[in-house]
């Protein structure tokens, strides 16, 4: 039997609260496949990061766990790179030091002197930063500090690319660019890719597979949709293909109508509940007031 790429297996996480165990996740379950790029979505507070965190080793899960390439994470390694919605970059260094820094973690004793300068100027041609390589952070624009995040997130060679809503700080057109960027980037190196992103449209263009969250707490998987969309993928193309907009109006369906879980749904119909017989009270009382 083959080795599972990526497991996300029964996952459940709790976390201490002066009000007793606050559950975030509930038995999340997902494989994902060598390659694939997978988007979470869902509404705030459904545990999309939470679920990054797990699959990254910064969170443990109190129930489950995740199995890469058939060995358990339990901690943060260079085989799973994380960009986050913040560049984090080091403002006192360079965009070549910046990733100079991952260089020399994962590949010191590995690589020459040469081999490693070489390794991040191809990383740094690959988001199109080698003209502004030497510029640091406050010198360059929103858009290009992310680039060279991704930049180093990739020149660690990671198995899995772990980006947590990575353009969602940037202006429109900023983001289209970056979109645009990271489609030609997947293309070329079949990274596994999990993204989580608000933007619907996002999420289409990019994906595989959009995961979609339920609401928390105790929150799971509501749905997965596969995007059966050829590639390369156009957005000006795709913007009028029907099943473009078929999934786009599909993940909108489940965000607005079917996103609760089952605890949430009680919740909601005892809150509904409240609400009616305040607002049955409170017409009574005016119908007698008049």
């Amino acid at each position: 039997m083959s080795i599972k790429h990526l497991e996300l297996s029964h996952l459940s996480i709790e976390f201490p609260t002066p009000a007793g165990p606050f559950r975030a996740l509930e038995d999340v379950n997902l494989d994902i496949e060598k390659g694939e790029f997978v988007s979470l979505i869902g509404h705030s507070g459904c545990g999309k990061s939470t679920v990054l965190n797990i699959v990254a080793g910064l969170y443990q899960a109190t129930k489950g766990g995740v199995i890469l390439d058939g060995k358990e994470v339990n901690e943060p390694a260079p085989d799973r790179a994380v960009v986050f919605q913040n560049h984090s970059l080091l403002p006192w260094l360079t965009a070549y030091e910046n990733v100079e820094l991952a260089v020399k973690q994962v590949f010191k004793g590995k690589k020459t002197k040469h081999e490693m300068r070489e390794w991040i100027e191809h990383n740094l041609e690959l988001v199109h930063m080698e003209h502004a390589m030497h510029k640091r952070p406050g010198e360059i624009s929103g858009g290009m500090k992310q680039r060279v995040g991704i930049a180093r997130a990739l020149a660690m060679e990671p198995k899995v690319l772990l980006m947590d809503e990575p353009f969602g700080a940037l202006d429109a057109l900023t983001r289209a660019h970056m979109q645009d960027s990271l489609i030609e980037i997947q293309a070329r190196l079949n990274n596994t890719v999990i993204m989580i992103t608000h933007d619907v449209d996002e999420a289409v263009l990019l994906s595989d597979r959009i995961v979609m969250m339920t609401n928390g707490p105790a929150a799971t998987i509501g749905e997965v949709l596969t995007i059966d969309l050829p590639r390369p993928r156009e957005r000006v193309k795709m913007a009028n293909d029907p099943r473009y907009n078929y999934y786009r109006a599909e993940v909108l369906k489940f965000l607005y109508e079917r996103q609760k879980n089952p605890q949430s749904d009680t919740k909601s119909q005892t809150s509904e509940k409240n609400v009616d017989e305040k607002a049955s009270s409170t017409n009574k009382q005016d119908e007698e007031a008049a």
